[in-house]
């Protein structure tokens, strides 16, 4: 019972509603706003603050929340270490990532891990870069992968490496079979760019800043996989990191050629944890297979 409240009260939070949280709970929305009515009489405060109806935690609901999650997690952790004694692997983990990555690494990278250990559920969260950061620091996601993450005293990185970006474009393109390019050499053509807060976008800003180059693409956008559409319909070519091309370029559905500037900067893709936080078994184990695969793929890109 005590199990159950705590469910509740993490999801309604999540969706923002009782009604939401019952859908996804597959329970009476009457069941839950009983327990969460329970609690805050038991508090002799209010959990949230109904507005326009909307739930926001108040104060106190932040601090129980803090609570809930980490006995969610705590009582998580003890069951795979059950498991584990009884020689099983089983488990959840949650793993935050950043777009391009969820589109292109990350389906291959968790089907492989889906065969080795069926026992374990994943659950892929696409989000931008600073949701990334925030889903680790409060306890949402196990995990985190992402471009160019900035410092933080609550994170502490499993693993890092740096990726060089390239010009990606349809096969049968006048670049395409050129080895290395040089950004400026792109001017003559329509350009597609990620827009901002994308930090690639941000990398190549600066460049063109210190080169006087000027970046005016005709399309932008904070989506690779839309990017990558329009590349392939022959709308322009794009500048994208070689992991956001990496199936179609296997494929050769789209071809990546290296940016050979020599002091254009790389991009650092970061593993994440919590820096306060055990991970779970499960999560340990992902975390080792993200790391292999990024290896095997770019084995000298390694910090």
């Amino acid at each position: 019972m005590h199990a159950r409240v705590l469910r509740y009260l993490d999801e309604v939070v999540r969706q923002g509603s009782i009604r939401k949280a019952a859908q996804s709970l597959h329970v009476a929305p009457t069941a839950i706003n009983r327990q969460i009515l329970d609690l805050e009489a038991e508090f002799g405060a209010p959990l949230f603050d109904r507005i326009q109806r909307r739930l926001r935690l108040t104060p106190l609901g932040e601090l129980v929340l803090a609570h809930v999650r980490k006995t969610l997690r705590d009582h998580q952790l003890l069951l795979e270490k059950v498991e584990e004694i009884r020689g099983h692997r089983r488990g959840r983990v949650t793993v935050a990532v950043t777009t391009g990555l969820a589109d292109s690494l990350m389906p291959s990278l968790i089907h492989d891990f889906r065969q080795q250990f069926p026992g374990i559920s994943v659950c892929v969260r696409d989000l931008p870069v600073s949701a990334v950061l925030s889903a680790v620091e409060q306890g949402e996601a196990d995990l985190g992968l992402a471009y160019d993450l900035p410092d933080s005293p609550l994170l502490h990185v499993l693993a890092a490496s740096n990726w060089h970006m390239g010009v990606v474009v349809p096969p049968k393109h006048a670049m395409a079979k050129q080895a290395s390019i040089l950004l400026s050499e792109c001017a003559e053509y329509p350009l597609i760019l990620p827009a901002l807060p994308l930090s690639i976008r941000a990398i190549l800003n600066d460049f063109a800043t210190r080169h006087l180059l000027a970046l005016s693409p005709l399309t932008e956008s904070t989506s690779i996989a839309f990017i990558k559409h329009l590349i392939r319909m022959g709308d322009g070519v794009a500048v994208l990191g070689s992991l956001d091309v990496m199936e179609e370029n296997v494929r050769k559905r789209l071809i990546f050629i290296p940016l050979r500037d020599p002091d254009l900067q790389s991009q650092t893709l970061s593993l994440i944890e919590h820096a306060q936080r055990q991970l779970s078994e499960a999560a340990r184990l992902i975390a080792a297979s993200i790391t292999e695969a990024l290896q095997a793929l770019y084995p000298h890109g390694r910090r």
